[in-house]
């Protein structure tokens, strides 16, 4: 397979530059950002020998390209400015225009970093409006996932910001730019190349994994693209089939017409249940499809603005319908439902919502902690409380545990998203992942550090920085002391912050969301991220560490005594008394304590416990209410005491 993946590789050369002509790769490109006060690297295609001449900025660099048609050039270090024009000579010329000299940061990861602005337009509507920056542009990297050999990706152009295109942007990219641009000003640019669901070994090159050989083992079947082919199809029968069947057999439709979305069907049959709320948690324990119903009545004010209807998340995939006419679908549980209501449809008085809910397995239905309601942005009326259901067709659980998921194939994101983009020259890396990694975090204290010395040894550009968001809280918040993935990967990403050189940490324990995986609250998380850049990245002297962050620990008496580094102007306790402190003895079962801040340090204590040994502190999935914070108004990073 190796030798087919590579002769395709070369035959994918010689098709695109058989004709004598230049050609670059997409990065390189109308509106690119190059990176200030460094070396910058430029590379193409071109016939064997060809001899390349490249003009940017007053520089003049030659290169000739290689019998593999490959050739690339450096650009001397060149301060921050533009735009510029680049011309580039070969037996063709190409003329690149509006060019900016500033800083480029590859941001990656998975879909907390892929989650683009528009998710949350509701939410920063004065931002979008005020975003016309054409200093700050975005590169997103589109691209197939597969273990073929590629020259470059499929497509992806450089876009400025202003209202319309930030929408494309990744939230957290935007906003970490902003910051960034606010406080240097000087061009930025975001490469963003991530993949939603992407495991941390999805993105390694296989001599990185070479230490994780289960990974290697795991990924070998499916680099014979035929045979990847094949298992995708069958899944693809499986997943198909399992639709035919409900489809066919949901009493709801005839054929494929909706019934029961219609307003004056006979619902005396239906029963009641609560929104929102899952089925289980109701005794509707129904893998399948269920239809929900709701009669709102609308006043005719309403009708004067236009309005939408809000559902939150829905388990699994919705069409939702307004007095029988099709608002929209969403094919899972992670997209938020704001359906716009076509002018005219909406009228005063009676209405008739109707949502078919089909839940492919586990829990289904309307998931808690979003909004519910339809209106507009002066009136609004609330959807929560009871509402109608109906079972339209009962089906056994897809079987989606056996479907295969090539995209989170230990290296195809590497080969996929990643190795095509190398080389173009970076200021550093702010990596947002770990969610698929919480099944093992201790392994994760080891491959994280072994991705980053992999993508500086590809970038080849020494230690550049790189920034890690530690995971948002998230779940159900715990009613006893609790410990789990989610908490250990947090000190896995804080371990390799604090041991891996020029690496940085951002924390995000209290914006998070219990029942969304994906909290809209992304503008926080870009300042985070941009107040470590300014340590990590660009050596701020006034710039105070913005991780607070556990040092040390003593027992006096009944009390543990635990002291803290990157303390800054000191601490606080917001919103009352401090919470989320768990201590134990020597039996290692762990009580709800006390805790109080005295001379900078934080005194924790429990009746339960007369001899501690040790302390844990939002140690937890979502340890909800948290509220140790450093005066600068950041969280204190989650700990423990412990090794147990």
């Amino acid at each position: 397979m190796k030798k087919a993946a590579y002769l395709l590789f070369f035959l994918s050369l010689w098709i695109c530059s058989a004709h004598g002509d230049v050609t670059l790769p997409k990065l390189v490109s109308n509106g690119m950002i190059l990176q200030r006060d460094q070396k910058v690297k430029l590379w193409g295609w071109a016939s064997p020998n060809e001899e390349i001449t490249i003009e940017f900025n007053g520089h003049t660099v030659k290169t000739i390209a290689g019998q593999d048609q490959k050739w690339q050039a450096f650009l001397p270090a060149m301060k921050a400015g533009g735009p510029y024009q680049m011309t580039i000579k070969g037996n063709n010329t190409m003329v690149l225009k509006d060019i900016l000299l500033g800083d480029v940061w590859l941001c990656s990861g998975q879909s907390n970093m892929e989650f683009l602005l528009s998710k949350s337009k509701e939410l920063y509507r004065n931002e979008i409006a005020s975003s016309t920056n054409n200093q700050i542009r975005e590169f997103s990297v589109k691209n197939r996932y597969s273990y073929v050999l590629r020259q470059d990706i499929d497509e992806g152009s450089w876009k400025s910001a202003n209202p319309q295109n930030v929408l494309g942007f990744s939230a957290v990219g935007y906003f970490f730019a902003l910051n960034l641009y606010q406080k240097y000003k000087v061009p930025i640019g975001i490469i963003h190349s991530s993949y939603p669901g992407s495991p941390a070994e999805a993105w390694m090159s296989d001599e990185a994994l070479q230490q994780y050989p289960h990974y290697l083992k795991k990924a070998a079947p499916y680099k014979d693209e035929a045979f990847a082919q094949a298992a995708l199809q069958k899944d693809k029968q499986t997943h198909d089939q399992w639709f035919v069947e409900l489809n066919k057999n949901d009493k709801g439709l005839n054929g494929r017409t909706p019934i029961w979305s219609k307003p004056n069907i006979n619902v005396a049959e239906w029963k009641k249940i609560k929104v929102p709320g899952a089925w289980e948690d109701q005794g509707v324990d129904v893998d399948g499809v269920v239809w929900m119903r709701k009669q709102v009545n609308v006043p005719r004010e309403m009708l004067d603005k236009p309005n939408y209807l809000e559902l939150g998340l829905i388990d699994d995939i919705d069409t939702t319908y307004l007095n029988g006419v099709a608002l929209g679908t969403k094919n899972n549980r992670y997209l938020e439902r704001r359906y716009q209501i076509p002018n005219g449809l909406l009228k005063a008085g009676e209405n008739v919502i109707a949502v078919r809910v089909v839940d492919k397995e586990g829990r289904g239905g309307i998931i808690p902690g979003k909004q519910y309601r339809l209106g507009n942005a002066e009136k609004y009326i609330d959807l929560t409380g009871d509402w109608l259901y109906q079972i339209g067709h009962q089906m056994p659980a897809m079987p989606v545990k056996t479907f295969l998921r090539l995209e989170y194939m230990p290296g195809i994101q590497y080969f996929s998203k990643l190795l095509p983009i190398a080389g173009y020259t970076i200021k550093g890396v702010a990596w947002y992942q770990g969610e698929a990694n919480t099944g093992n975090p201790n392994e994760y204290r080891t491959l994280l550090p072994a991705m980053i010395k992999d993508w500086r040894n590809l970038w080849g550009q020494g230690e550049f920085p790189f920034l890690i968001v530690q995971l948002a809280n998230y779940l159900a918040p715990p009613t006893e002391p609790q410990d789990g993935g989610w908490p250990r990967l947090r000190e896995a990403q804080a371990f390799v912050a604090n041991t891996v050189p020029h690496a940085g940490l951002a924390l995000a324990i209290d914006i998070g969301e219990a029942n969304d995986i994906h909290p809209l609250n992304k503008k926080d998380v870009g300042y985070r991220l941009a107040l470590s850049a300014y340590k990590v990245a660009y050596g701020d002297k006034n710039v105070i560490d913005p991780v607070t962050q556990y040092d040390s620990m003593k027992v006096e008496g009944d009390k543990i005594i635990i002291s803290f580094k990157n303390l800054g102007h000191g601490l606080q306790a917001k919103n009352g008394e401090l919470k989320q402190f768990a201590i134990a003895g020597a039996d290692k079962k762990f009580y709800w304590a006390k805790a109080t801040i005295k001379n900078g340090k934080v005194e924790v204590w429990s009746s339960q416990v007369k001899q501690p040994v040790a302390v844990r502190y939002a140690w937890a999935n979502n340890p909800e209410g948290s509220n140790l914070y450093n005066l600068n108004g950041l969280p204190v990073a989650p700990f423990r005491t412990d090794n147990w």
